[in-house]
């Protein structure tokens, strides 16, 4: 029974963490806020029942997302906390007698206010001039969009007043209103883009853009609700007077915001919202309710990730009953196998409803969907409709359960579903027409093919034009096919087909990672290189032999047996052997003659005359491991000038400590 609660708490956390990169990150959700709630409640109440389970990294001690790279990061002075939820009037009546026994009163006065579907921002005014603007992130790391945030008309530049603070911080949201939202993907249906699927998804989408004339062409708006860090300014003594203030200074804010009294005010007012949600400007998916007293707020305090003195009130998913009529699968870009119930058409939110997903084959077995089910479903502006539960009572006699296909709708190749993973995947990873765009990208991403200048976009645009249909098919372009694509000269389509040339000459290492073979990284190829040292090799050898290579276990072992043993792929890798891509073969370790064989070294310091990353690769050409931290199981100590603490822990650990001179000798080579 342990066991099942311990498995049970790690595929919580995995699932959460999975679906928390998909909503801040990429910005492609693929489950309901609703269900993300009951994942994480479920966590919750499994850690508060076992608190000897709970870990620091669970994602019930974290806030949001991480911070994407493109962006510069901002740390946050004050962590932007997120709130609880509550989903019932008991949970909104045991949050007041929660606030009421913690400062000894009761008929508490508390600010409440429109939960924005948004993106939480953070401004800083310096001297009343708006300075920065970030996004949440992680709650104490966002990411720097000021100049987007600058193409925001509702957000003032300056300050509407002759005396501001020195330095204060303003938090907010966001988002795109409902009007804006129809217009922009009329826009996108017009110039034939896909459309957005909610004001969400549309406003942070928007706002990450990495050039801010974009940002500003979608129309967003902004509400301030908050103030974080504040210096140089007598702040007022209740929530409710802030928000006045921020309004004086010309800020957005909601005209829906207010003062009640007691867990009837609470109640009332979440009602009154509640009628009006289709009538306001903007999605919401709740209230906010806040004690309004900052003395008070200050007195009940917080816990690891969320404020006692505030939460949030959830509005239920709009939900509607229709019939499955049949289950197929869609083919995503990484060649992830989703199930999708095709509906008997349904309004749902005000939108109708045709399509359901249906996640993956254990949450169809575990909901027991069947072709021919009445079936609740539920949208409430979520980024992709999906199925609640089944009407077991409707089930007609002749309902039929879904089998999971063997081969790929869209390429035919095998479907495979890895050990101690829930989705099944495509295999047909090189030539699959759903997985197309993604492969091409990887495969002359920097650190495997390194074609400089071949981008997302330019990929896009070639297979749009159906220009390549695999990577064999760049080293067969020409220069008349890509000056005929959106914004490519002739001088840059001769500078690409340079790159593609030069891409041709390669390493091993660099080209098993390129194939893009699942759970094979950059340091797993560079093993599987130097253990097999050539290609007919790696493609010939069976479990066993794979499972020989250090760090390859049965997981990556079948993902490389199975992406070898689909034929499209194997036709693939020869056709771009044809095309004239080579490298030198190595030595293979289990033959190699190598003192430095097996060797963890660790690099730190500047090198005289050599790169990082040169020593690197002279190390793992001779069978040595290159890590990035110091331990016992390290061998030696790479020092240049400038080194730092891993010199120190190298010397308390009495590791071998040597410079590029003995490096070169190590390695049989002449100094100059």
């Amino acid at each position: 029974m342990f066991a099942d609660i311990q498995n049970r708490i790690a595929e919580l956390r995995q699932q959460l963490e999975y679906h928390n990169y998909r909503y801040y990150v990429v910005d492609t959700p693929e489950i309901s806020d609703a269900e993300y709630d009951q994942l994480f409640r479920e966590l919750q109440a499994l850690e508060q029942a076992h608190p000897d389970l709970l870990i620091p990294s669970s994602p019930t001690q974290r806030v949001g997302g991480a911070a994407l790279s493109e962006f510069a990061q901002v740390s946050h002075i004050t962590p932007m906390l997120s709130l609880n939820n509550a989903f019932s009037d008991a949970e909104v009546q045991a949050f007041d007698k929660r606030v009421c026994d913690a400062i000894d009163l009761v008929d508490i006065n508390y600010a409440v206010e429109p939960k924005f579907d948004g993106l939480a921002i953070s401004l800083v005014y310096e001297q009343g001039q708006l300075v920065s603007g970030a996004t949440r992130g992680d709650g104490y790391v966002g990411e720097d969009v000021t100049a987007n945030i600058r193409t925001i008309r509702a957000i003032p530049m300056t300050l509407a007043t002759a005396t501001p603070p020195s330095r204060i911080e303003i938090r907010g949201e966001v988002l795109m209103l409902k009007a804006d939202f129809i217009k922009l993907n009329q826009v996108q249906l017009k110039n034939q883009l896909k459309e957005f699927a909610n004001p969400r998804n549309a406003a942070a989408g928007s706002l990450r853009q990495l050039d801010p004339r974009i940002t500003a062409a979608r129309g967003l708006h902004f509400f301030a609700y908050g103030v974080g860090q504040c210096e140089g300014w007598d702040m007022p003594s209740h929530h409710s007077q802030m928000t006045q203030q921020l309004a004086t200074w010309h800020l957005p804010v909601a005209r829906q915001v207010a003062v009640v009294v007691g867990v009837a005010g609470l109640l009332d007012y979440y009602q009154r919202i509640g009628n009006m949600r289709e009538q306001l400007p903007f999605d919401i998916d709740g209230v906010v309710y806040k004690v309004d007293d900052l003395a008070q707020q200050a007195q009940i305090g917080y816990i690891a990730r969320a404020p006692k003195f505030a939460i949030a009130h959830k509005f239920p998913a709009q939900e509607a009953t229709t019939l499955v009529l049949d289950i197929d699968v869609q083919v995503g870009r990484t060649g992830a196998i989703t199930p999708v119930a095709r509906l008997a058409p349904v309004l749902v939110g005000g939108v109708t409803v045709t399509n359901a997903t249906l996640h993956n084959e254990d949450e169809i077995l575990r909901k027991d969907i069947r072709i021919g089910d009445s079936v609740n479903v539920r949208r409430a502006g979520d980024v992709i409709p999906e199925v609640v539960s089944v009407v077991l009572s409707r089930r007609p006699v002749d309902a039929r359960r879904f089998v999971m296909p063997t081969r790929c709708p869209v390429c035919g190749s095998h479907i495979v579903r890895l050990e101690n993973e829930t989705i099944a995947r495509c295999t047909g990873g090189l030539y699959c027409p759903a997985q197309r765009k993604q492969a091409l990208w990887h495969f002359a991403s920097r650190r495997a093919m390194d074609i400089d200048g071949l981008g997302e976009k330019l990929i896009e645009q070639m297979v749009d034009a159906d220009l390549v249909q695999h990577p064999a098919d760049l080293y067969r372009l020409g220069l008349l096919n890509l000056v005929g694509l959106e914004r490519m000269a002739e001088k840059s389509a001769q500078n690409l087909l340079v790159a593609i040339e030069k891409s041709k000459h390669t390493t091993l290492a660099r080209f098993i990672y390129a194939l893009g073979i699942r759970h094979v990284g950059e340091q797993t190829a560079k093993d599987l290189a130097r253990y097999f040292g050539n290609l007919d090799s790696l493609i010939k050898a069976d479990e066993l032999n794979l499972l020989q290579v250090p760090d390859v276990g049965g997981v990556v072992a079948n993902a490389i047996l199975q992406f070898f043993a689909e034929p499209h792929n194997r036709t693939v890798v020869d056709l771009l052997c044809a095309a004239g891509v080579h490298w030198d073969d190595a030595m293979p370790d289990n033959v190699v003659n190598s003192a430095l064989l097996g060797k963890v070294f660790v690099i730190t310091g500047t090198l005289p005359t050599l790169s990082r990353d040169e020593a690197k690769a002279k190390l793992e050409a001779a069978g040595a491991k290159v890590t990035g931290s110091v331990s016992k199981k390290t061998d030696y100590v790479l020092v240049g000038a400038d080194a730092g603490s891993k010199l120190s822990k190298a010397q308390d650990l009495g590791i071998a400590i040597i410079d590029e001179v003995s490096l070169l000798n190590l390695l049989g080579q002449q100094h100059d």
